[in-house]
């Protein structure tokens, strides 16, 4: 399946910061049964490449998994090896996107102008970060949206919850990437459980976006 595939059957990307290897499976597990089929593990995390291996082995058939904050083209690599095929950023770095299409992964940069959207679309990403959401309000999205090609692919990222999803759809986002307030290290699985059902009931509800 694409991304847009993916987004289209659920548009939340699960952001497991800080997830050590020997949970990584326990957490992946609640939210595949949650619905949820985009997971990532950003590279800052404890052992990141042991995590993304054991979800990929186990998930890798049915979910997109991958990795969070590549900031390096030599990371994209250990991405693939590790058996990801998201690669995700908090910036927009040409030589990433570059490599993960080498290596045929899915880029996802971080944005949060025109300039560097229609850059980063030039070098070859598959959908744009939005980061942080919370300095980019659902006006600016709409603006944004106007003048990006009409199938763009936008992602919300950063302070994001079932609060304010509804008007980053409106406003023309493809789909969230929720950290916090979905996972945290030391939480429960049966809490994880419980804000997943709450956004999966939020995300789930038709949109009219592209």
């Amino acid at each position: 399946m694409t991304l847009r595939a993916f987004l289209a059957e659920m548009p939340l990307a699960a952001i497991l910061r800080g997830v050590h290897p020997e949970e990584a499976l326990d957490v992946a597990q609640v939210l595949v049964d949650t619905g949820i089929r985009i997971i990532e593990v950003p590279l800052n995390s404890p052992e990141p490449f042991v995590s993304i291996g054991r979800i990929a082995a186990v998930f890798g058939d049915r979910c997109l998994i991958g990795a969070g904050t590549v900031l390096r083209p030599g990371d994209v690599d250990r991405v693939a090896d590790a058996g990801g095929r998201l690669v995700v950023a908090p910036n927009f770095n040409a030589d990433v996107v570059s490599r993960a299409r080498v290596l045929d992964l899915i880029p996802v940069p971080g944005v949060q102008t025109p300039t560097e959207a229609f850059a980063a679309l030039d070098a070859g990403a598959a959908a744009l970060k939005l980061f942080p959401a919370e300095i980019i309000p659902p006006k600016a999205v709409k603006a944004m949206r106007a003048v990006l090609p009409g199938d763009t692919l936008l992602l919300a990222v950063g302070g994001i919850g079932p609060d304010n999803m509804a008007a980053y759809r409106e406003a023309g986002v493809n789909g969230f990437g929720i950290g916090s307030s979905l996972y945290r290290p030391g939480l429960a699985i049966s809490e994880i459980a419980v804000r997943a059902q709450a956004l999966v009931a939020v995300a789930g509800m038709p949109s009219a976006v592209h």
